[in-house]
C-alpha cells in the first residue's frame, strides 16, 4: 500500500525507503569488489553478489568489445556524455528519440476519461497514470539515435491524434514536441543531463512537459524521476526510475506526487509506484499504488492516508499484451509509431522513418547502420560548418524559441513554443488531392537547411 509522502514532494527519505537503498549501496559495492575493473559497478537486479562474475560476462557485447569500450570511456568517467560520445551502432534501436517521445499517446484514452471526468482529483488520477504509462517503453534497453538537427517526427492516425516533434538544438541536445486531439494539448521541450558513472549513467529529464485538457482548460505540469541506466558495457543493461514524480495543476493547485521505488536486495521495490493525489491544502485524497511496468490502481483515502471505509482499490490503467521475443522489445504501438500506418499524407522529407542509418538496423545491417550514421553526422557537421560562415543561426520551422527559462531540480531549460505552422501545413496536405506512396524508397530523408551540403560541399 502507499506510504503518505506529505503534499510537499521531499518525503521517503527515511525509514523502509532508507534502509531498501542502503541495501541497495551495500549491494553494488560488494560486486564491484569482485571484478578487475576499477570504478565499475555490476548490478544484478534479480539475485546475490556471488554470479557477480558471471554477470559481468552477460549483455549484448563480446568480450574484447567490452574491454575495448571500457577503455575508450574511462576518461568520461564523471562527465555529461549527452553529446560528446560517438556510440557504436550496437546498442541502438532503430527508432530517434523523436519517435520515443511519441510513444506516450499509446495510453491516450486516459486523457478522454480526464478531460470528461467532473471529480478534479480523480482527473489526476488519469493524467499522472497516463504520464506513468510510458515507462514500460523506456525500460528499453536500446539507445534511440540521437536527431539530427532539424529533424522531425509526424504521427496520425490514432485517436484523432495530430503529433509533431522536432529536434530544435543539437548543442545542447533540445527537442520539441506538440500533440493534440479534441480533448488535450500536450507540449513539451526536453533536454537531458547526463552523468557517466563507468558502467552506469545517471539521466536527469531537464524538460517541461505541459498538458490542457480542453473542456475545463486545466493545464498540468510534470517533474518527472531521474533515470539510471545499469550494466551499461558490464553485464545485462536495465533501467531503474528511482525518485519522485510530481504533477501538478497549475490551475487550482492539486498535486499527485508519486515515489518510484528504487530496485533493492534481489529485485525489492523494483518497478513498484506509490503516492497519493492532493488538494491545494495539501491534504491527501486519494491514494495510488502499482508498477510502472504492469498496472497503476487508486483508491479514496482518509487525512492520514489510509482507505475510505466501504471502498475498493480500483484499476485505472494496465499495460497492453506486448509481442513476445521481440528483438528489440517493442511493443505492438512501438512498432506503429516505426512504420509508415502513423505517417500522414505528403511525409516531411525530415521525418525520422526516413533515416537510412536507422532503417538499415532495422533491417538486420549493422556495417551499413553504422557507416549510414556516419554519413549523417559528417553532414550534420558540414552543415554547422556552412552555417558559421554565413553568420545564420538555425531556425526550427515548427517552434520558436522564446525568452522564458525554466528551472528544473536539475538546472535550467529554454523553452521552445509550438509556433502553429504545422497545423496550417497538415490542414494543405490533407485537403489536396494527391496521394503519394510513402517510403524508404521514394522519399530521401533530408532534414538539411542548406541543401544536401554533404554532396555539394
Amino acid at each position: 500500500m502507499a506510504q503518505n509522502q506529505g503534499g510537499g514532494g521531499g518525503g521517503g527519505g527515511g525509514g523502509f525507503f532508507s534502509s531498501i537503498a542502503s541495501s541497495f549501496s551495500s549491494f553494488k559495492n560488494q560486486v564491484n569488489g569482485l571484478l578487475g575493473y576499477e570504478g565499475l559497478e555490476v548490478i544484478n537486479p534479480e539475485g546475490g553478489t556471488e554470479d557477480a562474475e558471471v554477470e559481468a560476462q552477460r549483455g549484448r557485447w563480446k568480450g574484447e568489445e567490452r574491454d575495448s569500450y571500457w577503455r575508450s570511456m574511462q576518461k568520461y568517467v564523471g562527465a555529461d556524455i549527452t553529446s560528446m560520445v560517438t556510440l557504436p551502432v550496437l546498442i541502438f534501436e532503430p527508432m530517434t528519440m523523436l519517435q520515443k517521445m511519441a510513444e506516450l499517446m499509446e495510453y491516450s484514452h486516459l486523457l478522454e476519461l480526464a478531460d470528461e471526468c467532473e471529480d478534479p482529483y480523480l482527473r489526476l488520477v488519469y493524467t499522472a497514470s497516463w504520464f506513468i504509462s510510458v515507462y514500460y517503453a523506456l525500460q528499453r534497453t536500446w539507445k534511440p539515435f540521437n536527431p539530427i538537427l532539424g529533424e522531425t517526427y509526424e504521427m496520425v492516425n490514432h485517436c484523432g491524434i495530430t503529433f509533431i516533434a522536432e529536434q530544435v538544438s543539437h548543442h545542447p541536445p533540445i527537442s520539441a514536441a506538440h500533440a493534440e486531439n479534441e480533448h488535450f494539448v500536450y507540449d513539451i521541450t526536453s533536454k537531458v543531463k547526463t552523468k557517466f558513472l563507468g558502467n552506469s549513467i545517471d539521466v536527469y529529464p531537464l524538460g517541461r512537459t505541459r498538458l490542457k485538457l480542453k473542456k475545463d482548460g486545466v493545464i498540468l505540469e510534470l517533474v518527472p524521476p531521474p533515470t539510471k541506466v545499469n550494466n551499461l558495457i558490464f553485464g545485462r543493461t536495465w533501467i531503474d526510475s528511482p525518485g519522485e514524480m510530481i504533477l501538478t495543476n497549475l490551475t487550482t493547485g492539486d498535486k499527485v506526487v508519486l515515489y518510484f521505488q528504487p530496485c533493492g536486495w534481489f529485485g525489492a521495490g523494483r518497478y513498484e509506484v506509490d503516492g497519493y493525489v492532493y488538494n491545494s491544502d495539501e491534504e491527501p485524497k486519494i491514494l495510488m499504488t502499482g508498477k510502472w511496468n504492469e498496472s497503476m490502481s487508486y483508491q479514496p483515502c482518509d487525512l492520514e492516508g489510509e482507505p475510505l471505509p466501504n471502498t475498493e482499490l480500483k484499476e485505472v490503467w494496465r499495460v497492453a499484451e506486448a509481442p513476445a521475443d521481440d528483438k528489440f522489445q517493442y511493443t505492438h504501438f512501438a512498432h506503429k509509431v516505426n512504420s509508415f500506418t502513423t505517417a500522414p499524407k505528403k511525409l516531411l522529407p525530415s521525418d525520422s522513418r526516413l533515416r537510412p542509418d536507422r532503417y538499415a538496423l532495422e533491417m538486420g545491417d549493422l556495417s551499413k547502420a553504422g557507416s549510414e550514421k556516419s554519413i549523417l553526422e559528417e553532414k550534420q557537421r558540414a552543415e554547422k560548418r556552412m552555417r558559421e560562415s554565413k553568420s545564420q543561426e538555425f531556425v526550427p520551422k515548427w517552434f520558436d524559441q522564446t525568452d522564458q527559462i525554466f528551472p528544473t531540480p536539475w538546472g535550467d531549460l529554454e523553452i521552445y513554443e509550438y509556433n502553429g505552422k504545422y497545423s496550417e501545413h497538415r490542414a494543405a496536405a490533407d485537403s489536396s488531392g494527391t496521394v503519394e506512396e510513402v517510403n524508404i524508397n521514394t522519399i530521401e530523408f533530408n532534414p538539411w537547411q542548406f541543401g544536401n551540403v554533404g554532396e555539394t560541399s
